[in-house]
């Protein structure tokens, strides 16, 4: 099973789809924009190969993020992997086959972040991660709201933009994919 799973062609996706990640990522983080973008390898390899390849993407980019650049993006690989989980999941049962049905499954990804950043970002960090998010956190608390509240609006908010982009953005890439390339990745009749 690990062979299928983990083919050379796997593992190329599996170290592109991080440098993907880490790209994305840190152009945000530098501009501080108020989304990620540092999944968009994640959502790659587990349309391409799968939940357990997409879980797999997600944990090494920010194990590997987290070396580089300190524990918070570490303490985010749960995240990473749910993203990864759930992109894998939707595709094999074809919410990745026309753009109404990419954009549920943004949404559906940014319901399961949600679950498991929130707790993440208000007990571990306070509610304050360097991103560009932060502002909308500040902003939110200072309205009256509590710091579990506000985080929770700034994660559903930012994700909900991030991840539907970030799923158009990866539909599309695959869409126009090679076919000798799609061939490597039998999942992808879920798509077609």
């Amino acid at each position: 099973m690990a062979s299928k799973v983990l083919s050379s062609q796997t593992l190329v996706l599996i170290v592109i789809s991080i440098a993907i990640n880490m790209v994305g990522g840190q152009l945000v983080s530098m501009l501080k924009l108020p989304v990620f973008l540092d999944s968009i390898g994640t959502l790659l390899s587990a349309i391409l190969a799968g939940p357990i390849v997409g879980m797999l993407t997600g944990l090494l980019t920010n194990l590997i993020w987290g070396v580089f650049t300190g524990p918070i993006a570490a303490a985010f690989a749960p995240v990473a992997m749910v993203i990864g989980l759930v992109a894998g999941v939707l595709a094999r049962v074809g919410w990745f086959r026309s753009l109404p049905k990419v954009i549920m499954s943004g949404v559906v990804i940014t319901l399961a972040v949600t679950i498991v950043a929130v707790p993440i970002r208000t007990y571990l960090f306070a509610g304050v991660t360097g991103s560009g998010a932060d502002f909308f956190v500040a902003y939110v608390h200072s309205m009256g709201s509590n710091l579990i509240e506000s985080v929770a609006m700034t994660v559903l908010g930012v994700n909900l933009i991030d991840k539907v982009l970030v799923a158009i953005i990866v539909w599309l890439l695959v869409r126009n994919m090679s076919q000798r390339t799609l061939r490597n990745f039998p999942l992808m009749a879920a798509i077609r």
